[in-house]
């Protein structure tokens, strides 16, 4: 569909995996050693799980508008050449 795109290297992919894992364990470790009730961590830990869930939801929303904007282009780019084409063929007529 769109030769312009590029995979990313595993290389990357690998770093992004190990980023996360990274910081949600030392989040978790830094939660758990807080001098606080139980109630007070765990609901920490769900608006920072929430807070995750929200920048993943957000990120694709925005992913997924960008791409559909580029397709919308793509087709009024099409159409315009199409009608460019038309008026092509009746001036050479």
């Amino acid at each position: 569909m769109n030769q312009n795109v590029q995979p990313h290297s595993s290389a990357w992919v690998s770093f992004t995996y190990a980023s996360f894992i990274g910081s949600f364990f030392m989040v978790a470790v830094g939660i758990f050693f807080l001098p606080l009730d139980l109630w007070v961590k765990s609901y920490m830990a769900m608006g920072i799980l929430m807070l995750v869930q929200s920048c993943v939801t957000m990120t694709k929303t925005i992913r997924d508008m960008h791409e559909s904007s580029k397709l919308v282009n793509r087709i009024e780019d099409a159409k315009t050449e199409r009608i460019l084409m038309e008026a092509g063929n009746i001036r050479a007529a």
